[in-house]
């Protein structure tokens, strides 16, 4: 399978017609149609289909989706790894990868970004956010060079360093909320009141046992994976968002407030990356940074 194939394919599942993938190819329409047809015969497999006879528009089949999620992956990696190859010695420079979920602790990747900034300004940083079940997805198939999970790890695929600095839970509100008067919330105070989590496996959820019920029994409203999305279902009096401190602003002339829970609940991050991770100079050198803020914040 040539990589130009797949380039070839993927502009086909873009345009979504023959004829059009072809001219942006500055190719012949039978000449990416044969080139096409051979890729289903090594394959073995269709991955096009003619909406009708004689149509240029195609539509993916499920094999077709699969090899045009993998395809922009190998691509991808591939425009990574050249990248990484073609800096040359003297010259530390590219791009770092992180994936993490919303948290103040990225302050502290910001940080390190800019203690290095001066010395090595050619190194540029790219943070995709998601739960831990993506964050370990993209670590697994190198698309990122580290993770932020608040998950157990497991330390024969991870390598990992614990952030000394904790996040808070508690709940987002509206100044006007009854449970605003309130200095602390306890789970009592969230009984059949209207919720709205983070949108991850019940199971998984690290506040299940904070409420001490079955998950199923409380009125979920509503699920995120963003908190600022979460704020503005709050701002409109959907529910009570639950989530970490600092996360959103509350102060001035915000219509919100944040109450800590209690009993008092707190998560630790771990930074995590492949076990034996050969990683670009820019990935290393952000490491050693990165490490050593950690250690002055001990």
């Amino acid at each position: 399978m040539e990589l130009r194939v797949l380039q070839y394919f993927l502009a086909v599942a873009r345009e979504q017609n023959i004829s059009s993938a072809a001219e942006s190819l500055h190719l012949s329409q039978p000449t990416l149609s044969t080139q096409l047809k051979a890729l289903e015969q090594e394959l073995g497999k269709q991955l096009l289909i003619r909406k009708t006879k004689g149509s240029r528009k195609v539509l993916l089949t499920e094999e077709g989706m699969l090899l045009r999620k993998r395809a922009e992956e190998i691509l991808e990696l591939v425009r990574m790894t050249e990248s990484e190859i073609s800096l040359s010695n003297e010259v530390i420079a590219g791009d770092v990868y992180i994936g993490t979920g919303e948290s103040d602790m990225i302050r502290i990747f910001a940080k390190a970004a800019k203690n290095i900034q001066k010395k090595h300004p050619d190194i540029h940083y790219h943070i995709l956010s998601g739960n831990a079940a993506f964050v370990q997805d993209y670590l697994d198939r190198g698309l990122i060079d580290f993770g932020v999970v608040y998950s157990p790890v497991d330390p024969n695929v991870y390598s990992c360093v614990k952030v000394p600095v904790r996040d808070t839970w508690g709940v987002l509100m509206r100044k006007d909320s009854p449970l605003a008067e309130k200095d602390l919330i306890q789970p009592q105070d969230l009984q059949n009141e209207p919720l709205i989590i983070s949108a991850q496996k019940t199971d998984a959820w690290p506040m299940s046992d904070w409420f001490g019920q079955d998950m199923s029994k409380l009125n979920v409203v509503a699920t995120y994976n963003l908190v600022f999305n979460a704020s503005l279902l709050v701002e409109e009096g959907l529910g009570y968002a639950v989530c970490f401190d600092k996360l959103i602003n509350v102060s001035g002339n915000s219509s919100l407030c944040f109450r800590p829970l209690s009993p008092k609940m707190e998560a630790q991050a771990s930074i995590i990356w492949k076990r034996y991770q050969v990683f670009s100079k820019a990935a290393d050198c952000f490491l050693r940074e990165l490490e050593d803020v950690l250690s002055a914040l001990d």
